[in-house]
């Protein structure tokens, strides 16, 4: 069936929840592609038979017509889901992917991360002043300034703006800005304890 392979991209997006980034699938956006090139192709070969006088083929074309537009909104929709998840990371885990999220990136997403994650930091460090303005500390409003953490793997030494140093322990517990360890926070080194 025509559209089959366009339809079976966004299909896989959908099903991926929690905003989780499936793999990459170049050889079934190339076979989607294809089809779409043999669709056009057929096309006109029977337009031009069409305009010769064989008005019976105008529904078929009609129809081809009309598989070529599903497979391209299929075909975008997929590019298009894929490039929101992609930035979306960006606010979740910070400048730096992990690299069970970068495997499953095409270079051209790639690429694109990385300039988003320029023009992001160009447009931070243009707002608030002489340090710029981190815009993905605090992603929903706090309720208050100081939080209660756990660290849940050795990380090492953590400097706080007054210049006090805290040794992150796997297990240890402390009351640090909560604006300080947010990042650390989405990357998996400390966890929230909510009292």
């Amino acid at each position: 069936m025509a559209g089959e392979r366009a339809v079976a991209l966004v299909r896989e997006l959908h099903r991926a929840t929690g905003g989780h980034l499936p793999p990459f699938r170049t050889e079934g956006l190339r076979q989607a592609l294809e089809e779409m090139r043999a669709l056009y192709e057929r096309n006109q070969a029977d337009v031009s038979e069409a305009k010769a006088g064989r008005a019976d083929l105008i529904f078929l074309i009609r129809f081809r017509h009309c598989c070529l537009l599903r497979n391209q909104r299929c075909v975008l929709a997929y590019l298009y889901d894929r490039l929101l998840r992609v930035r979306a990371l960006r606010w979740e885990c910070g400048s730096v992917l992990p690299n069970a999220v970068q495997l499953h990136l095409s270079a051209e997403e790639m690429e694109w991360f990385n300039l988003y994650k320029k023009s992001l930091a160009t447009y931070m460090r243009s707002v608030g002043g002489e340090e710029g303005l981190d815009l993905t500390q605090d992603i929903k409003p706090p309720k208050s300034l100081y939080i209660e953490v756990r660290c849940l793997r050795d990380y090492g030494e953590f400097e706080i703006d007054d210049g006090t140093t805290v040794l992150l322990k796997k297990n240890s517990q402390h009351f640090l800005p909560r604006w300080k360890c947010e990042q650390l926070i989405r990357q998996g080194v400390l966890e929230h304890i909510l009292s």
